[in-house]
């Protein structure tokens, strides 16, 4: 019998004990829930965006952007030319035509099936100026856009699609691709 007391009140000090360790050491036992409270810094990237312009299934230009980005950060890439454009008697805007290219990236390895992947949204926009034959009868130039507006899942190291739209003034097709390479 009393074998069985002072096992019971070993047992009830160690539980006492533990709960008093536990309390003033402050730690909370459950793991984060989102991969940004997580202890482990993001990881960085570069990532080379490929547009192609296609003409009845043949690639017959191809230009390429770059760009680095660390985990939960954006980036932009503007090329092209600001053009004047008189919107009223005196009264000046200018127009961006060329390339613009936005990306926010976010890390995917909280997620174990989706360990090598990346979530990107991107925006782009591509303009020029139309050629005579398509501007019609008028003095202002005309000016030509597609835009890409996009989210997707990118596997590091592969090409990945990220959109494609038809010029309804021609047979050619524009086409947006992106790699995301890991930057040690």
């Amino acid at each position: 019998m009393l074998k069985k007391a002072f096992v019971a009140r070993a047992v009830i000090a160690t539980l006492m004990l533990a709960a008093t360790v536990m309390s003033a050491t402050g730690q909370d036992s459950t793991p984060p829930k989102h991969a940004s409270e997580a202890s482990e810094p993001g990881h960085s990237y570069r990532l080379d965006f490929t547009i192609s312009e296609i003409e009845d299934g043949k690639k017959i230009n191809s230009r390429q952007y770059s760009m680095s980005l660390n985990t939960s950060d954006q980036n932009e890439i503007k090329i092209g030319t600001r053009v004047p454009v008189e919107v009223k008697q005196g009264e000046i805007q200018y127009l961006d035509v060329g390339t613009s290219i936005w990306c926010r990236l976010r890390d995917r390895a909280d997620v174990s099936w989706l360990s090598n992947d990346v979530m990107l949204n991107v925006r782009s926009d591509l303009s020029n100026f139309a050629i005579p034959d398509q501007q019609g009868s008028s003095m202002r130039p005309a000016i030509r856009q597609v835009k890409i507006d996009s989210s997707v899942i990118a596997t590091v190291g592969k090409l990945t699609p990220v959109g494609s739209a038809d010029d309804p003034n021609s047979k050619r097709q524009f086409q947006l691709d992106v790699m995301a390479t890991k930057i040690k």
